[in-house]
């Protein structure tokens, strides 16, 4: 054996143990953190739910990396589950929901997915709280299904095409093969030890919420098949965003937007931007916190959920 095909046989070696291990390390955290809600199987996508409570639904939407826990580890959830219905989704590919791969999973793909779920669970018109890449998924619920939507509310929200670092990052992920390499070998690990740095980087300048810490199960966000579904959100941000721009201006159902004015990953004025364009929006810009509103101002999140209608 010469000595090129002796580096690639071990490459690859390499490569394969590492991929089995990560692999079982997944497996192992899938095990410690099990579904907490029920399922549905649409068109092919198996789709993780939670819901609390009975009455006028709220449905919550999660962003790009997380899972469903985002929103039911608030207190918009609790207070929701109260005073109606409370749903929160797994997006397609995050958390216990499946993400096919014969579909583009664009926000008109997981809002038509969505607007199926809310028609068989008769969850429909709902109140839509979306947060962060979940806000693109809200309105264009309101913009595909206006009759299952009875009214927005959009929390740290990216509307508007521009450039992003993140995005160029997430597209090398989202390739084929070579994304799949990367998921399941150096991704994991990398993001295993920058995991508090970027979970800092969410909810700067606020910290990271106690029950947060305790109760939210962060190592589900580096599993091999969810990677797969954040770095394809992520890449797909600019054209999303894009595509959905020229509908703001016909919405027409209550909007509610807000934004940390502190936001490092998605800065406020897309939110300010929004409310210019929209009718019947009502703008909250909250002071002294970042990205993640629902944990570090949850009092005033929880009170623009349950607002009377």
């Amino acid at each position: 054996m010469s000595e090129l095909s002796s580096v690639i046989f071990l490459t690859v070696l390499v490569t394969a143990v590492l991929a089995l291990l990560v692999y079982a390390a997944a497996k192992v955290v899938e095990y410690r953190n099990p579904p907490i809600g029920k399922f549905l199987e649409i068109d092919g996508a198996r789709l993780h739910y939670f819901e609390l409570g009975s009455g006028a639904p709220v449905v919550f939407l999660h962003g790009n990396a997380t899972l469903l826990q985002d929103f039911t580890l608030s207190e918009a959830f609790a207070v929701a589950a109260t005073q109606g219905r409370a749903i929160a989704f797994d997006r397609p590919g995050f958390g216990y929901s499946s993400r096919p791969a014969v579909r583009h999973w664009t926000p008109s793909e997981q809002a038509d997915l969505i607007a199926e779920a809310l028609r068989r669970l008769n969850g429909g018109p709902a109140e839509i709280v979306g947060h962060s890449w979940g806000t693109l998924v809200a309105v264009t619920l309101a913009e595909r299904h206006p009759a299952l939507v009875r009214s927005l509310v959009l929390l740290s929200g990216y509307y508007y095409p521009m450039p992003r670092v993140d995005a160029a990052v997430a597209a090398i992920g989202a390739m084929p093969v070579i994304g799949d390499v990367l998921r399941y070998t150096v991704t994991p690990v990398i993001g295993l030890f920058t995991l508090p740095v970027t979970l800092a980087a969410m909810f700067a300048p606020s910290p990271v919420s106690d029950r947060f810490q305790r109760e939210f199960p962060r190592l589900m966000m580096l599993r091999p098949w969810q990677l797969r579904a954040s770095f394809g959100d992520g890449a797909m941000m600019r054209q999303a965003a894009a595509a959905l721009q020229p509908s703001y201006r016909a919405l027409r159902m209550p909007i509610f937007i807000a934004a940390g004015s502190e936001d490092r990953i998605v800065a406020p004025w897309h939110s300010e931007r929004l409310h210019q364009e929209v009718q019947a929006s009502h703008l909250k810009i909250i002071p002294g916190t970042g990205h993640m509103l629902q944990h570090s101002a949850p009092d005033q999140v929880a009170a623009t959920v349950a607002r009377p209608e």
